[in-house]
């Protein structure tokens, strides 16, 4: 009897399928857990960040200026203007050169200057002629009126006495009454003719003293129109006022050239007295105030000040801050020197605080990079962040006192939670 077989060509087959089904479950798994895999780090070279490690204490909140200039205070600015219409005939300084007060600049001419100038010399003294010769005559008249009053006086003295011996005379049945009577009336007569003698020598006195005044009114505008001309001539040498240094025009005055009356012909300014205007970025400037302290960087020397004013107009998303000088000026200080300069707002006590990310405003929350303790990697974290200076933000939360962040720009590593740092 024939004992019946597997079939062994099926059971090769139904082992394949089985094997088969394993291997895709086995491979779905790894699929699965391949995905579910995190991407490995990037690796950053730790020389190319920039770390910095939050502390706590004080922070002064400051704003930057980084492109000011020293520029001349108003005050130290002396413009020289023509004082008549005259041409320029001969320049003498040019700008940059340092001056004294009474370094002449420029030499110019007026002709009509001149002549007015001789026309007032010959008034004045016409004026003082004609004033000596109504004093003479004045006083001559006066002189006469004195002598005729003086007479009247010795008149009327002897005739005053006469009538009293008369009186007494007439007292004693010597004299008649009506040769008293006369006597007296002439005695009276002259007394009144004395006093109106008086009186008009008074009122002449001030007639002369009217006159004398009139004339010499007269003389005062004389000389006053010739201190005028005299001026007008003297500033056709054009000196620089105030010591200084020479400082170029926007319009330079050249030889030949006819100027206006009012015309600016040079300018000299005081180079001890800069002050630094700051441009101020109107979104910080909002803060800034008449009277905080600040400190300007000549990249010579660093000098203390304060803000003295704020331009109300914004050019360019900039503000113009004016800080004036408190120390000395360093050398090389010059109008126009390129400077930077920092404003104090305010100091904020006892605060978390960190370097300034190259990346982020204040009062926001920024995504940072904070170091593990052995500084070999860094995640990912939320930070956020109160006021800021111009070095320093104050942290308000997601750091710790001790914890260091990268503060460089890590932009390019937006797609990742954690880097490792080599």
């Amino acid at each position: 009897m024939d004992i019946a077989r597997p079939d062994i060509k099926k059971q090769k087959q139904r082992r394949l399928i089985v094997w088969a089904g394993i291997g895709v479950v086995v491979l779905t798994i790894a699929v699965v857990l391949v995905s579910r895999l995190k991407p490995a780090a990037p690796v950053v070279d730790a020389s190319t960040v920039w770390p910095d490690t939050v502390k706590r204490g004080d922070m002064i909140r400051q704003v930057r200026g980084s492109t000011g200039l020293l520029v001349p205070r108003e005050d130290s600015i002396e413009l020289v203007p023509a004082l008549t219409d005259a041409t320029v005939v001969r320049i003498r300084v040019l700008p940059g050169t340092i001056v004294k007060p009474d370094t002449v600049l420029m030499d110019m001419v007026a002709p009509e200057v001149e002549q007015k100038l001789q026309d007032a010399q010959l008034q004045v003294k016409q004026a003082e002629a004609d004033y000596k010769d109504k004093q003479a005559t004045l006083n001559s008249t006066l002189m006469e009126k004195k002598i005729a009053a003086a007479q009247v006086a010795t008149d009327a003295s002897t005739d005053a006495r006469q009538a009293k011996i008369d009186e007494q005379l007439n007292k004693l049945g010597v004299l008649s009454g009506v040769a008293y009577e006369k006597s007296r009336s002439t005695a009276d007569q002259l007394a009144a003719q004395h006093k109106l003698s008086l009186q008009n020598l008074e009122l002449n006195e001030k007639n002369i003293e009217v006159q004398l005044s009139s004339a010499q009114t007269k003389i005062e505008q004389a000389k006053t129109l010739l201190a005028l001309y005299q001026k007008q001539s003297g500033a056709l040498q054009v000196k620089a006022g105030i010591a200084g240094v020479v400082a170029p025009l926007a319009t330079p005055v050249q030889v030949g050239q006819h100027v206006l009356a009012g015309t600016s012909v040079a300018e000299v300014i005081q180079q001890d007295k800069l002050k630094a205007a700051l441009q101020i970025a109107e979104t910080q400037a909002r803060d800034i105030s008449v009277g905080l302290p600040a400190s300007v960087d000549t990249h010579n020397g660093v000098i203390p000040g304060h803000v003295t004013r704020i331009d109300p107009s914004v050019v360019n998303g900039t503000r113009t801050v004016d800080v004036q000088l408190d120390g000395a000026l360093p050398a090389g200080a010059v109008p126009n020197l390129s400077v930077d300069g920092t404003i104090d707002l305010e100091k904020l006590h006892d605060v978390l605080k960190v370097g300034r990310p190259a990346l982020g405003n204040e009062n926001s929350t920024l995504s940072l990079f904070k170091e593990s303790p052995d500084h070999k990697g860094a995640v990912r974290a939320q930070v956020k962040v109160g006021r800021a200076s111009v070095n320093e933000i104050q942290v308000i939360e997601g750091l710790n006192e001790g914890d260091t962040v990268i503060l460089s720009d890590m932009s390019r590593y937006d797609n990742v939670d954690r880097i490792r740092l080599e």
